[in-house]
């Protein structure tokens, strides 16, 4: 595949910021979308990029946020769902609407949006679908019971389509995200460098799977820094 289109659902300032850049970089016209796209501004100034309001919970924003970048940029070669939520707490004190919230990003999100995706790929027999996973999607943390189900649920996700759309020439893959994420806001301690992950290399190994011959697909990816305990 030679993409020349990209949508990132669930697009900030760290890993998709990154992923944004990268594409533009590679001549991918790119649509962006978030709760609230005001924020990206910047972003898509940088990027050329389009940004796009939409809840990803909702079948009914995620359908319209494809009508409209079907109608501008046509069937997008790459989609990466980059949402999450997070509700943490003992299990006795959670509340249970937050835990429903932190699911349906998490998980039910990346459904809705990898349904749209696929019902566009498949006919056309290429595109690829790339989830966002993290540590909690292999391994349930304490505190972190409500992150751990959205994040299993998306593993899941991944796992069964990749075995369904493999043969329909649809490329599924989930990233495992195993460490902190380096940010403005948390920079790697002078002491310890590279212990966190770059967004800018992580963004770079979406690509090379997003990019891999059909002959050698990866369903999943681990990515984690070198002092990372696992």
């Amino acid at each position: 595949m030679d993409p020349k289109t990209a949508l990132i659902v669930g697009t900030g300032a760290g890993l998709s910021a990154s992923l944004a850049r990268l594409f533009a970089s590679k001549g991918l016209q790119v649509a962006m979308a978030s709760r609230e796209p005001d924020k990206l501004r910047k972003l898509a100034e940088e990027t050329a990029g389009a940004t796009f309001a939409c809840e990803a919970t909702e079948p009914e924003e995620v359908a319209a946020l494809f009508d409209v970048v079907l109608a501008t940029q046509g069937v997008p070669d790459i989609v990466v769902y980059n949402a999450s939520a997070r509700a943490r707490g003992p299990v006795t004190e959670l509340d249970p609407a937050e835990v429903a919230r932190a699911i349906a990003v998490s998980g039910y999100g990346g459904f809705l949006v990898a349904q749209q995706a696929a019902r566009h790929m498949v006919p056309r027999g290429s595109g690829a679908i790339l989830l966002t996973g993290a540590s909690a999607s292999v391994k349930g943390y304490p505190n972190s019971s409500a992150f751990a189900m959205g994040k299993f649920a998306l593993r899941g996700l991944a796992q069964s389509l990749a075995r369904e759309l493999a043969p329909k020439g649809v490329h599924v893959a989930h990233f495992v995200i195993d460490g902190g994420i380096r940010s403005a806001a948390r920079p790697d301690p002078a002491d310890k460098p590279d212990s966190t992950l770059d967004p800018d290399a992580i963004a770079q190994t979406y690509w090379q799977v997003a990019t891999q011959p059909r002959s050698a697909w990866s369903w999943e990816v681990e990515l984690r820094p070198w002092v990372e305990t696992f």
